[in-house]
């Protein structure tokens, strides 16, 4: 259900993006919202607090964000808070976020590894994977993560590369345990 509350509010924000040629602006003030968010857990608390009217709840929203976002987004949010969808802002949020990066070909990947990456290796990694994929720009992630103990993963969206050799090892493990061995 959180899925398609997320889309559908999502998209309609998308639509609006658009339709109004301001995809780019709404991505900024959005990511700023988001990260603000993040970083003040106990505002959201206070959004969802069912105690509090929705016309405090308003209140509160248009002056936090007053001349830092733009009409629509204050209306988006004022909308949110009507409809009692303050639980869901951080999923509609990313769902926007998500479809706007697509549409301006901005791709979002991570790039795991064993060992840390020094900045030429980091950006031959972005190259290659802008010109193995539509997209016109990278946002890159690199993570290290001892456990897969060498080679590289990729994650781009839902798509997972994983050329790790923890991962082929446990085919191998696998493989290994369906063989049989005939004594004698």
């Amino acid at each position: 259900m959180a899925k398609l509350i997320a889309k559908t509010y999502g998209a309609a924000l998308f639509e609006l993006a658009v339709e109004q040629d301001r995809s780019a602006d709404l991505l900024k003030e959005l990511t700023v919202i988001t990260k603000a968010l993040a970083d003040n857990p106990n505002f959201l608390r206070l959004l969802n607090h069912p105690k509090i009217l929705k016309d405090e709840k308003v209140e509160l929203v248009e002056t936090v964000f007053k001349d830092k976002v733009s009409a629509e987004i204050t209306g988006f949010l004022r909308l949110l808070i009507m409809k009692d969808r303050c639980g869901d802002m951080e999923d509609i949020f990313a769902y926007f976020i998500a479809a706007i990066k697509d549409e301006l070909g901005i791709g979002v990947a991570t790039v795991t590894t064993a060992v840390a990456l020094n900045e030429i290796r980091k950006s031959l990694i972005t190259e290659r994977l802008l010109s193995a994929t539509d997209y016109r720009e990278m946002e890159m992630s690199f993570i290290v993560d001892k456990d897969i103990i060498g080679g590289i993963v990729f994650r781009i969206g839902d798509r997972v590369v994983d050329a790790s050799i923890a991962t082929r090892l446990a085919k191998l493990r696998k493989q290994l345990s369906g063989i049989q061995i005939k004594n004698g």
